[in-house]
């Protein structure tokens, strides 16, 4: 995949902030209401290194007026190697004025038109119009809430939800806490464990004979099997409501045998399925 620059414009009140809260979970570098007319320099500088292949900037009423200056300067942008889309939020106007009622927050143009919501929004729009008759997606969130706002997203940027969810599995070992950030804990000190045979005892997860002996009971692999489907289950389920990112600690008496090999197949079966998976094995260099 090649480097990505989107650009979330649109309405006030029409979801950006949800929409770049999204952008950063799967792992964009997000930039929010930088002048535009620095667009081009900006861009420049992010292309002389590769630690920014994928980047999201939102673009509104509050960055500048020039917005046909601002077009034009998405061409120099592709110049740099960066393949552009531009992603339009829409509300309609009673929406819209239905949700800064409920925040009571204040509209770009309330002044210029003294207070008056609907004149400020119909403004506004206006304004936008030549960005959003450039736009690759216009997504009306005026029915939508967030989660279904981020599988929206989703769908138009990512091809469906595979970059969404982030897999995190830590091994670790009881006798030295459990992880305060897991989302779920696991015991397997119910499995039989590799540190009463002698010439396992050395040795960690990582290891195949080590490997080979848990997943030698029928337990163990029963147990694994059970993680999967309850994961697989929740996974989407957390998708629509809005969540990212999992943390599932396994825990063994010392961290170093079966926590260790039970978090490695984790990672290679959901590394199948989703982007971003990782595994991180937290007490393995104890002893």
């Amino acid at each position: 995949m090649g480097k990505e620059f989107i650009i979330l414009t649109g309405v006030s009140g029409a979801g950006k902030s949800t929409a770049m809260g999204f952008m950063e979970d799967v792992g964009y570098y997000c930039i929010d209401n930088m002048p535009t007319e620095l667009l081009t320099t900006f861009v420049g500088l992010l292309s002389k290194g590769n630690e920014y292949e994928k980047v999201a900037m939102v673009v509104d009423v509050r960055s500048s007026s020039v917005f046909e200056q601002f077009i034009n300067s998405v061409k120099e942008v592709e110049n740099f190697g960066y393949d552009v889309r531009i992603v339009y939020l829409d509300v309609n106007d009673s929406e819209a004025l239905k949700r800064y009622k409920l925040t009571r927050r204040k509209h770009p143009f309330a002044d210029k038109f003294n207070g008056n919501i609907e004149g400020a929004i119909a403004y506004e729009k206006e304004i936008l119009a030549p960005l959003r008759m450039r736009a690759d997606y216009v997504i009306d969130t005026s029915n939508i809430d967030a989660p279904k706002l981020r599988s929206r997203l989703a769908q138009v940027l990512l091809g469906g939800n595979r970059e969404i969810m982030n897999i995190h599995c830590i091994s670790f070992g009881f006798k030295y806490g459990i992880p305060s950030s897991a989302d779920f804990v696991i015991d397997v000190r119910c499995l039989p464990n590799p540190y009463w045979n002698v010439e396992l005892r050395e040795k960690t997860g990582l290891d195949k004979d080590v490997k080979d002996y848990v997943f030698s009971f029928d337990e163990s692999n029963e147990l694994l099997k059970k993680l999967i489907d309850l994961l697989d289950f929740l996974n989407p389920l957390y998708i629509k409501e809005g969540k990212s990112q999992i943390v599932l600690a396994i825990g063994c008496t010392g961290g170093n045998h079966r926590s260790v090999a039970i978090a490695e197949a984790l990672k290679e079966y959901f590394s199948k399925k989703w982007e971003n998976v990782s595994v991180y094995h937290r007490d393995i260099e104890r002893k």
